[in-house]
């Protein structure tokens, strides 16, 4: 197996991040088969909608049905594509996008997906949502066995099983492949003349199925789908593969499903609030979310208001619930790109002032309820009611419209140590000290499920509960 063997430059140089006060999503896929069409631009589209499932690297793979091509870089959507003339030309079939956040592997543009090879079949481009928890098992076997790894992730150990099987179709490989595979997973392949989609047996990864002008679409949120004008068909199954071709789509049930195990911190936080998953809108929810959060942990204050973005939501549930004004208490800065790492401690505890700044006129003599969607490691929280009390408010209410997180996640999310949680093995008034809040209140685990209309045997709760489906 060989390298991507895209022709593009490659940059060697490793890029950065810091540890986050918030749960992190592993990526963001995209696919698409319509032959003749604008695939570049069509694909850049879509990757700019799924921006916030990953800021680290993006990449494009096009094929004209005899070579795929690769594009990738170190960055946002906006810079690795502010030039594509490199792609322009290609009599494009179909594409397959990738922006990524690293879980599983360090930050380095090896890691940047899609990933490209070429095999004794041809060629094959991978994009990969999630983590598998038998990575470095199979890595270890496959190693003895002389594989040569270029990267640290784990979408390359399945590219290595797929070679190693040999069949001469994708299909009846990866029906070979995702037995041994133990984990959360989204993939969309794109070979030369096909796009297959395959969804992990728990659903713990999102993947949708849409149309757009009559071709087929495969997306982790159907957001992608709203900004390229396509529309929503379905959600991948559990266990479910979906091949497109020249042929159409064909569905097959690739592995049994033992139960569903979505996780919950897509409705809680990672997906987008106009997206939908399993049939409901993510800003309902999170709206839902909130005036539980209120019926639970009520507050004796003035103003309500939230943490830009995904906090904004369950912030104008709970005022609505409470019947409290709901403010713009804290206005974040757009312009903020990526997660940077400075050398000096006190040039890293700006970033929360870079990022978000309160309106002193707003919560100057004001009890204020900050509603935040989650507690993680808590660094980021002591500084937001830290901000407000120099703003002048008298007291800070913090309410948090999840459970506490109290272990760690292995599915995708960078969470790997109990050490890392706030929550862990602390009462809440611990936590409440530890933040600097006047009072804090966290939403209770059925009122999640109450808010979700879901039951817990059809989620993912190992971070609120410490009980893993796999």
């Amino acid at each position: 197996m060989a390298g991507s063997g895209s022709g593009f430059p490659r940059n060697t140089q490793p890029y950065l991040r810091c540890a986050q006060d918030k749960m992190e999503e592993a990526c963001g896929v995209f696919g698409i088969y319509a032959p003749g069409q604008d695939l570049p631009r069509i694909a850049t589209y879509a990757l700019y909608a799924l921006q916030h499932r990953g800021q680290e690297s993006a990449g494009i793979a096009i094929s004209n049905g005899e070579t795929i091509y690769l594009k990738k870089g170190a960055g946002l959507v906006s810079e690795v594509f502010s030039n594509n003339k490199d792609l322009e030309d290609i009599p494009a079939l179909s594409a397959l996008g990738h922006v990524r956040y690293s879980t599983t592997g360090s930050g380095c543009l090896e890691n940047a997906q899609p990933l490209l090879i070429r095999y004794r079949q041809g060629a094959l481009a991978v994009a990969h949502n999630g983590n598998l928890v038998n990575g470095g098992e199979l890595r270890d076997r496959l190693e003895k066995e002389g594989s040569i790894f270029q990267t640290t992730t784990d979408s390359e150990l399945v590219t290595h099983l797929i070679a190693r099987y040999g069949y001469h179709d994708l299909e009846s490989s990866l029906k070979a492949v995702l037995p041994e595979l133990q984990g959360a997973y989204s993939f969309v392949f794109l070979t030369e003349d096909s796009l297959v989609g395959v969804r992990d047996p728990f659903g713990m990864r999102p993947l949708s199925l849409g149309i757009w002008n009559d071709f087929y679409v495969l997306a982790s949120e159907t957001c992608a789908f709203d900004t390229i004008g396509a529309e929503t068909i379905r959600d991948i199954n559990p266990g479910e593969m979906v091949i497109i071709n020249k042929e159409g789509i064909r569905s097959t049930q690739v592995l049994p499903s033992p139960r569903f195990a979505l996780c919950i911190f897509e409705f809680i936080y990672f997906a987008r609030p106009d997206s939908n998953i399993q049939g409901k809108n993510i800003h309902l929810i999170r709206k839902e979310l909130g005036r539980q959060l209120a019926r639970e942990q009520p507050a004796d204050a003035d103003i309500v208001t939230g943490v830009p973005d995904s906090s904004l939501a369950a912030a104008s549930g709970y005022a609505e619930e409470m019947g409290l004004p709901y403010e713009m208490g804290l206005i974040k800065n757009r312009y903020i790109g990526r997660t940077f790492i400075q050398p000096k401690q006190e040039i890293r505890s700006l970033g929360v002032q870079l990022k978000l700044n309160p309106v002193k006129k707003l919560v100057e003599g004001k009890r204020v309820v900050i509603v935040d969607d989650s507690i993680v490691r808590g660094t980021t929280s002591k500084k937001l009611i830290d901000m407000l009390f120099k703003a002048g408010a008298k007291e800070v209410h913090l309410r948090i419209s999840s459970s506490p997180v109290i272990s760690p996640c292995y599915y995708g999310i960078d969470i790997s140590t109990h050490e890392e949680l706030i929550a862990y093995k602390r009462m809440i008034e611990e936590i409440r000290r530890e933040v600097g809040a006047t009072t804090l209140g966290y939403l209770s685990r059925q009122g999640m499920l109450d808010s979700l209309g879901m039951s817990e045997e059809s989620l993912c709760l190992a971070c609120f509960s410490g009980k893993y489906p796999i």
